[in-house]
C-alpha cells in the first residue's frame, strides 16, 4: 500500500460516465487494496453535476485525505476544481468515453485495474489551466473541436463511430473566424480562421489522441496547438501523427508555450472545457496555475517518470 498511516477515502462515482462498466467489479478491487487495516473507505454517487461538487466539497470540510473519482474528463474536472490548493489527493477512476486525463498519465482504463494501480501510487502536484470562470485539467478548445464536442454530445450513443460521425458534422457546422492572442502579456499573433485551436495543460484530446505531445503537467507552462482551415488536406493526410504522439512534426501544426494568453475574435463563440461546453465572449483570457492540484500518479509511468529519467 502507499502509506501505512490511516487514511479516510471517499470513493465519488458517476454511474453515468462513459461506456459499459461494472460497479461491482470496481468496489471489489478499492475493498481489497483500500480498505485495509485503518483506513476508512466510503462510496457516494453524483446524482448530477452539482451534486458531485457539494459532495466533494463537504468530503474536503471533512477532513477527507483521499478522493478517488470514478467517471470521465467532465467529472474530473468538476471535482477536481474543489480540491484546489488543498491537501486533499485526487485519484481518478476512469470509466468516461475519452479519458484524456487517465491516458496522460498511464493510469489504466479498466477500473479494477486502476484502482490496483492508485494504491500505490505516488502524489504529484500538478498545474491547472483557468480560461475565464472556468478551470481545465486537460484541455480548452475554440474552434472546430468545440463544434466537434458539440455535435457530439448530441449523440445518444457513445464510441469511436458515433466519434467520427460527430467530426463530420462539427466540421460543416464551424463557421470559421480569425483569432488574435497576445502571449505573456507581450507577442502578438494573427491566425486566419483556424481549425483547431487548443490549449493543452496535458497531453490528450482523449481516446488516444495526443494534441500536445510535449505537455507536461508540472512545468507551469500551457501548450497553444493551431492548425489553420486552409491546410486540411495536409491534416488529414497526417491524421494518423495525432495518434503516434508525432503531430507537433507537422510544419503545418504551431505550437506557443506561454503562462497568460489573451484571445480576440469578432464574435462569441462555444469553447470546449474537458469535454463540456460554455459560451464565451469575444475576448477570453487563459492562464496557468502551477502545482495547483494533487494528483496520485503509477509508479514508473507518465509524464513526471519521463522527466525524471531525463533528469
Amino acid at each position: 500500500m502507499r502509506k501505512s498511516n490511516p487514511k479516510r477515502i471517499l470513493v465519488l462515482v458517476n454511474p453515468r460516465s462513459g461506456l459499459r462498466w461494472s460497479f461491482d467489479c470496481m468496489r471489489k478491487a478499492v475493498d481489497r487494496v483500500w480498505d485495509i487495516a485503518g483506513n476508512t473507505v466510503s462510496y457516494q454517487f453524483c446524482q448530477n453535476r452539482e451534486d458531485g461538487v457539494a459532495k466533494a466539497r463537504r468530503a474536503v470540510e471533512a477532513g477527507i485525505d483521499t478522493l478517488l473519482v470514478a467517471g470521465g474528463d467532465g467529472t474530473v474536472n468538476s471535482i477536481g476544481r474543489t480540491l484546489l490548493g488543498t491537501s486533499v489527493e485526487l485519484g481518478i477512476i476512469p470509466v468516461g468515453s475519452g479519458n484524456g486525463f487517465a491516458r496522460h498519465f498511464e493510469i489504466p482504463l479498466v477500473p479494477d485495474k486502476a484502482v490496483e494501480a492508485l494504491a500505490t501510487a505516488e502524489v504529484q502536484a500538478i498545474d491547472v489551466g483557468v480560461v475565464g470562470e472556468h478551470t481545465f485539467l486537460v484541455t480548452c478548445s475554440m474552434a472546430w473541436e468545440a463544434a466537434l464536442t458539440e455535435s457530439f454530445a448530441r449523440s445518444p450513443i457513445r464510441g469511436v463511430l458515433p466519434y467520427v460521425f460527430a467530426s463530420m458534422q462539427g466540421y460543416l457546422e464551424y463557421k470559421p473566424q480569425d483569432f488574435t492572442v497576445i502571449l505573456d502579456g507581450g507577442r502578438e499573433l494573427t491566425f486566419r480562421k483556424p481549425l483547431i485551436f487548443t490549449i493543452a495543460n496535458l497531453s490528450q484530446f482523449g481516446g488516444g489522441a495526443k494534441i500536445a505531445p510535449e505537455a507536461r503537467a508540472d512545468d507551469g507552462f500551457l501548450e497553444l496547438v493551431v492548425a489553420l482551415r486552409q491546410d486540411v488536406p495536409t491534416l488529414i493526410a497526417n491524421l494518423g501523427r495525432l495518434f503516434d504522439g508525432s503531430i507537433s512534426r507537422v510544419p503545418q501544426v504551431t505550437t506557443h508555450r506561454f503562462r497568460s494568453l489573451v484571445v480576440r475574435r469578432a464574435q462569441a463563440a462555444q469553447i470546449q472545457v474537458d469535454g463540456d461546453l460554455f459560451e464565451a465572449a469575444e475576448e477570453i483570457e487563459v492562464t496557468v496555475h502551477p502545482a495547483s492540484l494533487n494528483v496520485l500518479v503509477p509508479k514508473g509511468t507518465g509524464k513526471f517518470a519521463a522527466r525524471r529519467k531525463a533528469k
